[in-house]
C-alpha cells in the first residue's frame, strides 16, 4: 500500500476508532448512562420533529387548497401581485392555525364524550355493586347446583383468605412510608413530561413555518460534506421516506374512520348501548396500527357490562369478528396499498414493531419496511438487468 496522505489519513481512523470502541466496550455502563443523557436531552426537538411531521400532513393538504380557493379569483394585474404577496404571507399560518384547530377539536371531542361516561360509570357501579354482587352470588348458586363437576373443582382449591387480607394490609402498610416519595416523584415525571411536551410543540411551529427554508439547508449540508452520487442517494431515500411516512399516515386515519363507521353501523342495527361514543373510541384508538382498537373494546366492554353481562360478551364476540375482517381485509388494502407494501408484510412489521418498540414500534415500523421493500426491490431489479437474467427463469 503506498503510504500517502490520504491512506494515513485512512489507517488513523480506523486506529481511533478501534480504540474508542474498546474504551467504549470496557466501559460500557459510563457509555449507556452518557448516550441516555443525551437522549433526554434530545428528546424535546426529536418529538417536536415528530409532531412537526404528524401535521404536516393535514397542513399540507389545507395549505394547497387554501392558495387554490384564494386564487380562484381572477382580479387585475395590479391586484392579482398584491393577492400572491398576501397569500404567501397568510396561507402558512392560517393552514398551520386550522390544523392545530381540528387536532385539538377532535381529542377534546373524543374525552368529552368518553370521560364523563366513564365517570358516570364508575359511579354507577358504586350505587349498583351490592346488587350486583348479590346477583352474581345467586346465579353463581344456580351454575353449581346445575353442574356440581365445577363446584367439586373448585372445592379442591383452598382459599385462606385470612392470610390473602393480611398480606394485602402488610403491603399497604408498607407501601404508606413511601407515598410521599412516589408522590413527589410522579409529580416530577409529570412535570418533565409535560415540559419536554410543550418545549417539542413550539419546535415544531417553527418547523412548520419555516419548513422549506430547513429542507434547503438540510440538503446544503448533505451535498457540501459527502460526495455527490452518495448525497444524491441519501435526498433520495430521504423523500422516499418522507412520502411513505405521509402515505402511512394518511392510510392509518382513514383506515381509523372505516372501523369507527363500521362499528357505528352493526352497533347500532343491533341496539347496542353506548353506540356513538364506543364508536368514536374504538376509531380514535385505531390510530394504534392493528391493535389499538383493542382499548376501545376494553372500555366499550367494561361500559356495557354495567348494563347487560350477556349484552357486553355479545360485544366482545362482535368486536372479535369485525376485528378479523378490518385485520385481514381492510387494514393491509388501506394502509399496506398506500405505501406499497404488500399484506404479509405488514403483519409482520407490526408484529416485529409491537415486540421491539410497542406502540411507537408499530407506528414506525411499518412505513420504514415500507422504505426498505421498495429499496430492496430497486436494487434487485437492476442487479438483474446488470446480470441480464432472463424474466422466464424468475416469473415461472
Amino acid at each position: 500500500m503506498d503510504l500517502n496522505k490520504s491512506n494515513m489519513k485512512k489507517i488513523l481512523g480506523i486506529i481511533t476508532f478501534t480504540i474508542l470502541l474498546y474504551v467504549g466496550l470496557q466501559h460500557l455502563n459510563v457509555v449507556i448512562d452518557f448516550l441516555g443523557a443525551v437522549f433526554a436531552l434530545v428528546f424535546p426537538f426529536l418529538l417536536g420533529g415528530a409532531i412537526a411531521f404528524i401535521l404536516n400532513v393535514p397542513m399540507r393538504g389545507l395549505e394547497h387548497n387554501l392558495y387554490k380557493l384564494q386564487t380562484s379569483k381572477k382580479p387585475t394585474s395590479k391586484k392579482r401581485i398584491s393577492n400572491k404577496q398576501t397569500i404567501s404571507k397568510t396561507k402558512r399560518p392560517i393552514s398551520l392555525l386550522i390544523t392545530l384547530l381540528i387536532v385539538i377539536g377532535i381529542i377534546l371531542f373524543v374525552l368529552v364524550l368518553v370521560i364523563p361516561e366513564i365517570g358516570r360509570t364508575i359511579k354507577l357501579i358504586g350505587n349498583q355493586f351490592p346488587d350486583f354482587y348479590r346477583r352474581m352470588v345467586r346465579k353463581s348458586t344456580i351454575i353449581m347446583a346445575e353442574y356440581p363437576d365445577i363446584a367439586d373443582y373448585i372445592s379442591k382449591y383452598n382459599f385462606d383468605w385470612e392470610q390473602i387480607f393480611n398480606g394485602i394490609y402488610e403491603f399497604l402498610r408498607n407501601s404508606g412510608g413511601n407515598m410521599l416519595y412516589n408522590t413527589f416523584s410522579m409529580a416530577s415525571t409529570i412535570i418533565g413530561g409535560l415540559f419536554d411536551f410543550f418545549l417539542g410543540f413550539i419546535f415544531a411551529v417553527y418547523i412548520l413555518l419555516q419548513k422549506e427554508k430547513l429542507g434547503q439547508q438540510s440538503r446544503k449540508l448533505i451535498y457540501a460534506y459527502l460526495p455527490e452520487n452518495a448525497a444524491d442517494r441519501m435526498v433520495s431515500v430521504c423523500s422516499l421516506a418522507s412520502k411513505t411516512f405521509a402515505r402511512f399516515l394518511s392510510g392509518q386515519c382513514l383506515e381509523a374512520v372505516i372501523l369507527g363507521s363500521i362499528f357505528f353501523v352493526v352497533m347500532s342495527i343491533f341496539r347496542f348501548p353506548y353506540t356513538l361514543m364506543i364508536s368514536v373510541l374504538i376509531g380514535f384508538t385505531a390510530l394504534i396500527p392493528v391493535f389499538g382498537s383493542f382499548i376501545g373494546c376494553f372500555v366499550g366492554a367494561f361500559l356495557i357490562l354495567i348494563v347487560d353481562p350477556w349484552m357486553a360478551l355479545w360485544f366482545i364476540l362482535l368486536f372479535i369478528i369485525l376485528q378479523l375482517i378490518e385485520g385481514n381485509f381492510i387494514y393491509p388494502h388501506v394502509v399496506g396499498g398506500s405505501i406499497g407494501l404488500p399484506s404479509m408484510w405488514v403483519l409482520v412489521a407490526v408484529t416485529i414493531g409491537g415486540s421491539t418498540m410497542g406502540v411507537a414500534g408499530m407506528l414506525i415500523f411499518i412505513p420504514m419496511s415500507s422504505v426498505l421493500y421498495t429499496l430492496l426491490r430497486e436494487a434487485m431489479n437492476r442487479r438483474l438487468k446488470i446480470r441480464q437474467i432472463p424474466q422466464d427463469k424468475y416469473n415461472s
